[in-house]
């Protein structure tokens, strides 16, 4: 009995050793086969920011332009690039998040960047785009030639993405001033009397923010139904909105975008930020959202 237990305690160990030698071989085999690409050009990695504009000369005879998003912001993000020139990103426009593919073409100094979205939306398009010192130059084309925009033109500059807590919203002009929501209009039709004559004619009322977007920090200060109760519905609006676009998040909506993009720190980089809130902000944003469900807002006519 105690030789049988030697003979299977021997043929166990041999076996054992077969099956340890069998796995690490494997493993082995495995690493060799995988062939990881070196990575090349890092310095376009990032986010490179612009004004995404409407090739006019696309657009059909008697085909008007776009009366919003005329040139909303884009943001396309280079992730990687291999040493064999494949290219992978994404880009931002309009609150739209699309994935790319595409080649690096090097000719000496001039370099040369197709990039490709996925296909599967018929706003999906190609970009061509040509590396001009610290500028990407280029257009993009829809694949389907039955879209509205069939082609825009951008120039885009790198722009290093960070949170920052301190960041105020500005107007369009830079400048601690007026804004007004030029999406949501309201229409008046005026009656009027010249003489013997009658006519009528419509009036645009547009509903503006107060002083206090540019002074209240949702950020950084822990707000109170005192600070809030006196704020008008847009000027809720937007403070709350502000937290989200200290932390990237891309709007899909004109009416909160129009404020945002002209906003030289803004980036568009993601459509969920959640996870990013801090405890202060998310408290905020409770209680701004409480206030905005019973704020009014005043409307009066503006000069475009």
């Amino acid at each position: 009995m105690r030789k049988n237990l030697c003979l299977m305690l021997m043929l166990g160990a041999i076996l054992g050793c077969k099956d340890g030698k069998s796995k690490k071989n494997e493993a082995t085999e495995a690493k060799d086969t995988v062939v990881a690409e070196a990575e090349a050009h890092q310095e376009l990695y990032g986010n490179w920011v612009g004004e995404f504009v409407v090739d006019e000369s696309t657009l059909e005879e008697g085909e008007g332009l776009p009366t919003t998003d005329y040139s909303p912001k884009i943001n396309l993000t280079i992730k990687k690039i291999t040493d064999k020139g494949n290219i992978f990103g994404q880009n931002v426009v309009k609150g739209n998040l699309r994935s790319f593919v595409g080649k690096l073409e090097e000719n000496g100094a001039d370099i040369r960047l197709l990039l490709d979205e996925p296909g599967d939306k018929k706003s999906d398009g190609r970009f061509e785009i040509k590396l001009n010192h610290d500028t990407l130059i280029g257009n993009w084309t829809a694949y389907d030639q039955g879209v509205k925009i069939k082609k825009r033109s951008f120039k885009l500059l790198k722009k290093q993405f960070a949170y920052n807590p301190n960041l105020m919203l500005k107007n369009q002009d830079g400048e601690d001033g007026t804004l007004v929501d030029w999406i949501n209009e309201k229409r008046k039709e005026e009656t009027d009397v010249d003489g013997d004559s009658t006519y009528t004619y419509i009036i645009q009322y547009y509903r503006s923010a107060s002083p206090a977007v540019f002074t209240v920090n949702a950020s950084k200060q822990k707000l109170t139904e005192k600070d809030l109760k006196n704020l008008k519905k847009l000027d809720l609006e937007i403070i709350r909105n502000t937290i989200f676009a200290r932390h990237g998040y891309a709007f899909t909506k004109p009416s909160i975008r129009q404020f945002f993009e002209p906003v030289d720190w803004y980036v568009p980089i993601s459509k969920d930020v959640s996870a990013d809130l801090s405890p202060l902000e998310k408290d905020n944003i409770a209680l701004l959202t409480r206030f905005e469900k019973y704020a009014t807002d005043n409307y009066d006519t503006f000069g475009r």
